[in-house]
């Protein structure tokens, strides 16, 4: 089952040709993933381990092994790059299509005034490094790239994008890892009732609006770097009638007081950042938050305990997807990276939180390398203040 995804009143609209498209480009991901990712393991178990064997008389120990005598495999290259090909594709077709209507969804994303929450941009913000060396996920110019006043390109884009990059299990709003998290908390923090709560890196709110419904009394804020992902991020939470505060903030450094926040969230933002800036984040989130105050940060497993076939694969975002950050992360010892940031040990969690969405809790082997959302379940990483 692949959810559909759910029209508001700022999602490009394609036609018949565009969705055409589309629809070929998340049925060639959905082959790769189910049909093709899975021939991977039999090249290796039956030729490349084997080889490695005879070679060094023992088995691969870790990843980067896996990947010397697999890179050269055919079938792995045929694989790759179909891969990466058909990540390309996705943001040529979805950037056709919003190209075509910007004009129209530029008009449409302004609230003339009737709000809800709010947006407050900040022009001076510089954008760190690790979002302009690379344009992350592959997506032409990144989450940050800003042509002009009210511009809106990066966040149509992306909205759009991620329901084909996901294969459509990511729910029918995009927002599987926002509700996966609310549906982890409700079950295992019943009683919490927070006042204020913190999105980091929100990208178009896709997983911030969960929230929003789970705690109608409590103010949600999301910070982004990208201007056009929060001038598209504001205007969908307002025609889809959610109460959010969107700002232009660097998640190492915003300008919030200390104790702003009751919880702090963040998804699948830690592998885009860099080594200095997630400790500068973790730091943050222990400022921000009161006392007794929680953490939450959603990402795919880390690479402890997996085994190196399964690293490798996993790893695949981090030579192919320009996600350079991707495999430092997951190699982190968060305990001590939280210990570093002043939470103590005993208040880390580590847990994997199965998916809100059945299409996706299907699904329980580990995620291939691509196969966004595929694996049913997500990691949560967090600490109590």
């Amino acid at each position: 089952m692949l959810y559909e995804q759910t029209p508001h009143g700022v999602l490009p609209q394609a036609l018949h040709d565009e969705l055409a498209r589309q629809n070929f480009i998340q049925s060639l991901k959905v082959h790769l993933a189910t049909k093709v990712s899975p021939g991977n393991k039999t090249v290796y178990e039956h030729r490349a381990k084997a080889r490695f064997e005879r070679e060094h008389q023992r088995a691969p120990q870790d990843r980067h092994e896996v990947r010397r005598v697999m890179k050269d495999e055919p079938y792995y290259q045929t694989w790759s790059a179909l891969l990466r090909t058909s990540q390309e594709m996705m943001w040529d077709a979805v950037a056709a299509s919003v190209e075509r209507q910007l004009p129209e969804l530029t008009t449409r994303t302004k609230t003339n005034g009737s709000t809800l929450g709010s947006l407050t941009l900040d022009p001076t913000l510089p954008i760190p490094a690790y979002h302009t060396a690379v344009d992350v996920h592959c997506q032409p110019g990144g989450y940050h790239t800003d042509r002009g006043a009210d511009d809106i390109a990066a966040g149509a884009i992306y909205d759009r994008a991620v329901h084909i990059y996901a294969m459509g299990r990511m729910g029918p709003f995009n927002d599987d890892l926002g509700a996966s998290l609310v549906m982890y908390l409700q079950t295992q923090h019943p009683g919490l009732q927070p006042q204020r709560i913190l999105d980091l890196g929100c990208s178009v709110g896709h997983s911030t609006l969960p929230y929003v419904d789970a705690y109608p009394d409590a103010d949600v804020h999301a910070v982004e770097v990208g201007a056009p992902m929060l001038r598209y991020a504001h205007a969908r939470a307002e025609t889809l009638g959610k109460k959010v505060h969107f700002s232009q903030q660097n998640a190492e450094h915003t300008n919030f007081a200390d104790g702003s926040f009751d919880v702090i969230v963040s998804h699948i933002l830690l592998h885009e950042t860099s080594a200095k800036a997630i400790r500068n984040i973790m730091r943050e989130c222990h400022r921000l938050l009161t006392p007794g105050g929680m953490m939450f940060h959603v990402e795919v497993p880390q690479y402890q305990g997996m085994e190196p076939y399964d690293q490798f694969i996993l790893d695949w975002d981090t030579y192919n997807n320009n996600e350079p950050f991707w495999g430092t992360l997951h190699d982190m010892d968060l305990v001590a990276l939280a210990q570093d940031s002043g939470f103590a040990p005993k208040q880390v969690v580590q847990t994997m939180v199965p998916s809100a969405f059945k299409a996706a809790r299907s699904r329980t082997q580990l995620l291939q390398g691509g196969d966004f959302g595929g694996g049913g379940q997500w990691f949560v990483f967090g600490a109590t203040k």
